[in-house]
């Protein structure tokens, strides 16, 4: 008797134990449920919610379907709206094609303008084709311009294209330069060239520099060979070193190989030391085993 009581009472402590276990993910599981039932997902469960949360779900549905209709979705559905909202909604689209129209999208729709508003997006096209007869786009037509317009396009033309050929860069058209503007580009191309030639560039033709540019081209090329050399790069042309800069990177070279073989850290060449560096260097234990 005493043996099948104290097996009653384990059995009853075991299923007190994992009554919260099971209390938390039968919790948890609902919570994951609500969640997705809110979000519209297919794995929602809707026999498993409470009245109050069928009813936060049904406020979800309802908030998703509205952002769906005001962002043009066809998972839209309009009769599910109120009339505050189907107004509202009719209002912002007829916002979004007067935008779309005066931006030129595809998505205009003329025909839903009122008179007032195809006058604008008249003018704004009118204005977009200006801008872009002047930039030099592809979009221009020059067949809408006005006399006016087009003077206008031709004198913004030949500024960017004396800019283009000033700054090298763009579609430079050197005939249409008058006598000043070819006198400025050839003297921006010039500096350019120089520019160039002193940072080491490709676009450097050494023909072209005055003696005066050649001599710091020279001396840049220099300097950045010997940066090279100090910091033992490949670039480096040991060759093109000075007296005084040979031995300038010797001495801190054998520095350098004297601290790695003193430390025992970095590459060491032991032949390379002077008999009392060599005396200072530390002999290695043997390994004791």
């Amino acid at each position: 008797m005493k043996v099948r009581l104290r097996k009653c009472f384990g059995a009853l402590v075991t299923c007190l134990g994992l009554w919260p276990i099971l209390a938390f993910a039968q919790s948890s599981d609902l919570s994951q449920n609500l969640a997705a039932c809110k979000a519209g997902r297919d794995s929602c469960d809707r026999s498993k919610l409470s009245q109050s949360e069928a009813t936060d779900v049904a406020l979800a549905a309802h908030g998703r379907n509205v952002a769906n209709c005001r962002s043009g979705y066809d998972s839209c559905d309009r009769s599910r709206l109120s009339e505050p909202e189907t107004i509202a909604l009719a209002v912002a689209d007829h916002q979004r094609n007067v935008t779309d129209c005066n931006d030129g999208m595809q998505s205009c729709d003329p025909s839903k303008l009122t008179t007032f508003e195809a006058r604008a997006m008249a003018v704004a096209e009118k204005q977009r084709n200006l801008a872009a007869c002047k930039d030099g786009a592809v979009a221009c037509d020059r067949s809408k311009l006005t006399p006016s317009e087009t003077e206008a396009v031709n004198i913004a033309r030949r500024q960017l294209n004396a800019s283009d050929c000033e700054n090298g860069a763009g579609l430079c058209d050197h005939a249409q330069l008058t006598p000043t503007q070819t006198k400025d580009t050839t003297a921006a191309e010039h500096q350019r060239n120089a520019q160039n030639c002193q940072n080491g560039w490709d676009e450097c033709d050494h023909s072209k520099l005055t003696p005066l540019q050649a001599k710091q081209t020279a001396s840049s090329e220099h300097q950045r060979n010997f940066s090279a050399c100090k910091d033992g790069q490949e670039t480096c042309d040991y060759a093109k070193l000075s007296t005084t800069e040979a031995k300038t990177l010797a001495d801190a070279e054998h520095k350098r190989n004297y601290a790695a073989c003193l430390k025992g850290y970095g590459y060491c060449d032991p032949s390379r030391l002077t008999p009392t560096e060599a005396g200072a260097i530390p002999t290695k234990k043997p390994d004791v085993r």
